[in-house]
C-alpha cells in the first residue's frame, strides 16, 4: 500500500475579509494555489473583539459550496432562503450556493475567543446552477472517535474506519466526495487513514506541528500551513514531541476550468459576468 508524502507547502498569509475580519488564508491566496476541488481555506482566531466583531454582512455566492467549522465562539448564519443557523463551538454549516445565495455570518458575542475555519469547495459544471441549499450541523451530530493512544477525530464529512469500526460523518452523498476530519494527537501520537487513490488531499495543522509520511519519508509541517499530499492509498501523520491538532481534507478532483471573481466561481468568464449581472439586477437567486 503506497503512503502519501508531503508534496507542496503553502504557508497561510494574514489578510481580512467580510467587514474587516482578520484571518489567515492558505489555499486561495492566489488563484494558482488551490487543491482541486478545494478553492480556499481561511482560519480565523482571535480573542480581540475588534478582529472579528464586524463579521461577514450580507453578500452573494454562486457556483460552489462553503463550509464553516467553529472551534470557539458563536456566529449567526442567515440567508435569503430563510435559513438560520446558530454556529457554536464544535458545530458547522454546509452551504451549497448553487445558482445563487445571499447570506450573512455575524458574531453573536461582544468578547471572548472566536476561532474556526471556512472552506470553499467547487461544484461540477452540471451542478453550478442547481438550487441553493443549507445544512446546519450541531456539535452533537459530528461523531467523535477516540484513538488508542489518546488522540481523537471529529468526522465532519466522509467516513473513517478505526479498529475495524466504520464511522460516517453527517455530510454524505456530495459529488466531490469530501473527507473533512478534525484530528487531535497527543505528543508522540500517530494517525493513519486510507484515502481514495484518485482523490486530492491536504493537511492543515492549527495547533503544534506534525510529521507526514512513512517512517523513512517523514517531513515536518508547521502550524498554519497547508501541506498538499502526493497521490497514494494512505496517509500517516505523527505529532513528534508535543500535542497537535490539524484538519485533514480530501476530495474527488473535478478537473474542470475555474473562472473566479470574488464570490462567484464558474467555468468561464462569460458565466462569471452573467453572475455579476444577475446580482446587480436582483436576479442572482
Amino acid at each position: 500500500m503506497s503512503t502519501r508524502t508531503l508534496q507542496q507547502v503553502i504557508p497561510a498569509i494574514a489578510t481580512s475579509d467580510g467587514a474587516g475580519v482578520k484571518l489567515l488564508r492558505s489555499l486561495g491566496q492566489s488563484q494558482t494555489l488551490r487543491v482541486d476541488p478545494f478553492l480556499m481555506l481561511d482560519e480565523f482566531s482571535s480573542s480581540q473583539a475588534d478582529d472579528y466583531i464586524a463579521g461577514f454582512p450580507s453578500h452573494p455566492h454562486r457556483g460552489f459550496e462553503t463550509v464553516t467549522y467553529m472551534l470557539d465562539g458563536h456566529m449567526l448564519h442567515e440567508d435569503h432562503l430563510g435559513n438560520r443557523g446558530d454556529l457554536q463551538a464544535g458545530g458547522a454549516q454546509w452551504m451549497t450556493a448553487g445558482r445563487g445565495v445571499i447570506h450573512s455570518e455575524m458574531p453573536q458575542q461582544q468578547s471572548g475567543r472566536m476561532r474556526g475555519f471556512q472552506l470553499w469547495i467547487n461544484l461540477p459544471a452540471m451542478e453550478k446552477m442547481k438550487p441553493a441549499g443549507y445544512r446546519d450541523i450541531r456539535p452533537e451530530e459530528i461523531p467523535l472517535v477516540r484513538l488508542p493512544d489518546g488522540g481523537e477525530i471529529k468526522v465532519v464529512a466522509g467516513n473513517v474506519i478505526i479498529d475495524d469500526n466504520f464511522v460516517g460523518g453527517p455530510i454524505q452523498g456530495i459529488s466531490t466526495e469530501p473527507l473533512f476530519l478534525d484530528v487531535r494527537l497527543p505528543a508522540g501520537g500517530q494517525f493513519k487513514q486510507d484515502i481514495a487513490t484518485e482523490h486530492n488531499a491536504f493537511v492543515y495543522p492549527y495547533e503544534g506541528h506534525v510529521e507526514i509520511g512513512a517512517q523513512n519519508q517523514r517531513r515536518p509541517l508547521q502550524p498554519h500551513t497547508a501541506g498538499v499530499l502526493s497521490s497514494g492509498e494512505t496517509i500517516e501523520i505523527r505529532s513528534p514531541d508535543r500535542s497537535a491538532a490539524f484538519l485533514l481534507l480530501a476530495g474527488r478532483p473535478l478537473r474542470e476550468p475555474v473562472a473566479q471573481y470574488g464570490p462567484f466561481v464558474m467555468n468561464t468568464r462569460e458565466e462569471v459576468e452573467q453572475a455579476m449581472s444577475d446580482y446587480r439586477k436582483g436576479q442572482l437567486v
